[in-house]
């Protein structure tokens, strides 16, 4: 292990980074100690990590900078305004379009809004498909004895001739003896085995009670991964108070002696460089990680991180999965490993509107995880540690440090860097509050802030078209496209379904013309088609319901089924209103730089 101390370019500061042998292809990187506030005013301000060494007192000195941006504070420059008021203008002028169109044409309004109802209908069908597929696919990967494919890879050439001449039929067992195969001829056997991984688990709370977190910490301890290897750091926040700091205290008490080691960081209110969020508090946690599983003389590049909310109970057999998976890839720190967040921990408690928009997200994460390739990081993810710290861990700058850690790795690791989809769930809490006025406005505070995801476009945009960029355009500008394209249709697309069959007839006196008189009829045929897909989602949806607590009446799994006749009110009300919120905060630089807890309630 070699110390750095840097001198930067643009004024005398001090850098310091470690670099770590055996960390599997890890860039060096360079990050400011303590002091966090960037010089940086644009994204478009890079290193291009050259360097001139000098050696002062045993001490190698390096004059650097970060290899990728980080979001600016403060004004930014024209290029990152232009590409921060790009989602919500797009989004707006989707909808003028058609009234645009159908005041000059009611021919031409009319083809524009039946593309649009059209591409929905494709995607309704497509969406269908991926739901049942991806719910055939978890309930496989959820049967797997994955603690034994784990201990498999202990001696994989012994593995592999027990069981090559097997014909299992479960998930990916071809794949795992393939696995054993290539592992088996690695000469020397360099590869780390499973008895050396460690995963830390890093549970950040804000003010949440005991109710809410001691589920959460037995979720883990009951995994199938041995917990003698398991580290739990709980970060919990300055800010949450005396409260907090007593269940923190009664937490570690609790588990004492069930981990290798509870960990308690509290992280400080008011750091300079940082807004109130999540990401300042998970990073503050990972560098007490750091530091510990330094002093504790164990290998970084083999610690697993797994970031958790307070909510979130993992399936049992996630570690063993996450482990496995990072034990057969040999770039293994070039990659996030990603579960299918469910959002049903309380799902019969939840009012009605509450449980479409859980149970919608539910299965926009499993549609997600059969699409590995535009997978990204999402709420709950898990990253090698030596990965994390080389990158400084995440974002302490936006309150969507999930999303955003997948462009920072991109870039970081210059595009070679994916998701890889674990196909277990990590269940989490739909919201409730404390009436239903305020789980009503929770919901949409929430949502709001997903939806600022919007964000990264200026983010993505501005280094897409930088000199400095380091990942292929190519490669690059179809993500970029997605991105903002995923925004937009969040925002516009549903009022557009709902209510654009009439405005051709609105808007023009003249629209007499049969497809504009009967455009109402047409857009409401193939929305009856098209709730094929709908019913699929409603039979899907039961089967994915937890067990229906003893308080909870029987009558009320009816509730389930009827509770999607909100579908399109929810779709505008919140869905639309939230994303359209977020990207007019963004067009107007109203940026939002706090994070808005969700307050945890638990019904009794």
């Amino acid at each position: 292990m070699v110390k750095y101390v840097g001198i930067s370019d643009f004024g005398i500061g001090l850098w310091c980074s470690t670099q770590f042998v055996g960390g599997a292809g890890i860039p060096e990187i360079w990050s400011r100690c303590g002091d966090d506030s960037s010089d940086y005013d644009d994204a478009a301000d890079f290193s291009d990590g050259t360097s001139d060494d000098a050696v002062i007192g045993g001490v190698v000195v390096v004059a650097t900078r970060l290899n990728f941006p980080e979001i600016p504070l403060g004004k930014r420059k024209p290029l990152y305004r232009f590409f921060e008021i790009l989602p919500g203008l797009m989004s707006y002028v989707a909808v003028a379009l058609l009234f645009i169109l159908s005041w000059i044409s009611p021919i031409a309004g009319s083809v524009y809004l039946l593309l649009l109802v059209a591409i929905t209908l494709v995607k309704a069908v497509g969406t269908a498909f991926r739901i049942l597929q991806g719910r055939k696919v978890m309930a496989e990967a959820g049967k797997v004895d994955w603690a034994e494919r784990l201990n498999d890879l202990e001696d994989p050439h012994r593995a592999y001739e027990a069981r090559r001449e097997e014909r299992r039929t479960s998930y990916d067992y071809q794949e795992h003896l393939q696995n054993l195969r290539l592992l088996s001829a690695v000469e020397g056997n360099s590869e780390p085995k499973p008895h050396e991984i460690y995963n830390a688990v890093i549970m950040v709370a804000y003010d949440e009670g005991l109710e809410t977190l001691v589920p959460s910490v037995e979720a883990v301890r009951d995994t199938t991964f041995p917990n003698e290897r398991i580290i739990f750091v709980l970060g919990y926040e300055e800010r949450g108070g005396e409260k907090m700091e007593q269940n923190a205290r009664e937490l570690k008490e609790k588990f004492k002696g069930v981990f290798k080691d509870f960990i308690l960081v509290k992280h400080p209110d008011n750091l300079k460089g940082e807004i109130v969020g999540k990401g300042p508090n998970l990073t503050y946690a990972g560098e007490h990680l750091a530091q510990y599983v330094e002093k504790k003389r164990l290998r970084k590049e083999n610690v697993i991180v797994t970031s958790l909310d307070s909510d979130n109970r993992m399936s049992k057999k996630y570690l063993d999965y996450v482990t496995y998976e990072f034990c057969v890839r040999p770039d293994r720190q070039h990659y996030a490993y990603q579960p299918i967040s469910i959002f049903t921990n309380n799902i019969w408690e939840a009012a009605a509107p509450m449980r479409v928009i859980a149970v919608s997200n539910s299965f926009f994460n499993i549609i997600s995880a059969m699409r590995p390739h535009l997978l990204k990081n999402f709420a709950s993810h898990s990253q090698p540690l030596a990965a994390l710290e080389a990158m400084d861990f995440w974002s302490k700058r936006t309150i969507v440090e999930d999303g955003h850690q997948y462009w920072r790795s991109l870039f970081y690791f210059e595009g070679k860097y994916e998701v890889v989809p674990i196909r277990v769930p990590i269940y989490q809490d739909a919201v409730i509050a404390g009436s239903t006025w305020e789980t009503l406005k929770a919901q949409f505070v929430q949502l709001r802030r997903w939806d600022y995801g919007a964000s990264d476009v200026a983010y993505v945009g501005t280094y897409l078209f930088s000199k400095e960029r380091k990942v292929p355009f190519l490669q690059l500008f179809p993500k970029f496209m997605r991105l903002l394209d995923g925004h937009i249709t969040l925002a516009y697309m549903a009022p557009i379904v709902a209510f654009g069959g009439w405005v051709p007839k609105l808007m023009n006196a003249s629209a007499r013309g049969a497809v504009a008189f009967n455009l109402p009829n047409v857009v409401g045929w193939i929305q009856t088609f098209a709730s094929i897909g709908l019913i699929i989602t409603v039979l899907v949806s039961l089967g994915m319901l937890p067990q229906r607590p003893d308080h909870v009446k029987k009558k009320n799994k009816f509730s389930m089924v009827i509770q999607w006749i909100l579908m399109p009110v929810v779709a505008i009300v919140y869905q639309s209103a939230a994303a359209f919120y977020s990207q007019t905060r963004l067009m107007l630089g109203k940026y939002m730089e706090r994070f808005d807890v969700t307050k945890k309630v638990v019904k009794k």
